[in-house]
């Protein structure tokens, strides 16, 4: 069952939309779960803007990824009453996450991801043309990510 937003949309498919419309894909993940974690859609942008292409297009740790740990901390993170229990029960949380991931396309490396597009690390983004988005497969991530989530979510009711 995909949860469904105020919207009437999953947050795959706001996601989708999102990324589609221009946003990067850690902005599209984190914006699309706005209802789920109460931040605000701009800040939601700001606060991703640097992730997408793998941190600032460095190629790292994809985007979609950032997002949906970012989405993890909000709901299910430690604040300051934090120890080291809560911390490892955390982190467990985010590397079950980065493993569904994993499991579905073998990385969470924004670079491998892309390997087959010869992607730069040039922080000038590239013009979201109709060709951008034929040739990308970041659509898949970001539906992907904002899926594995809502899983996570449904299974894993907040207390």
């Amino acid at each position: 069952m995909k949860a469904v937003t105020e919207m009437g949309k999953s947050h795959a498919e706001t996601a989708c939309e999102l990324f589609a419309g221009g946003k990067n894909c850690a902005q599209a993940v984190l914006a699309a779960f706005g209802d789920a974690t109460g931040l605000d859609g701009e800040l939601a942008l700001r606060l991703s803007s640097s992730f997408g292409g793998g941190m600032g297009r460095m190629r790292e740790v994809c985007g979609t990824c950032s997002a949906m740990f970012m989405v993890a901390g909000i709901l299910y993170g430690s604040g300051t009453e934090s120890d080291d229990k809560q911390k490892a029960e955390h982190y467990r949380r985010i590397q079950y996450l980065a493993q569904q991931f994993k499991d579905r396309f073998g990385t969470i490396n924004c670079g491998e991801l892309l390997k087959e597009l010869s992607v730069t690390k040039d922080p000038v983004p590239d013009k979201r043309t109709e060709q951008y988005y034929k040739a990308r497969p970041c659509i898949r991530f970001v539906e992907a990510a904002a899926e594995i989530l809502d899983k996570y979510i449904a299974e894993n009711p907040l207390k």
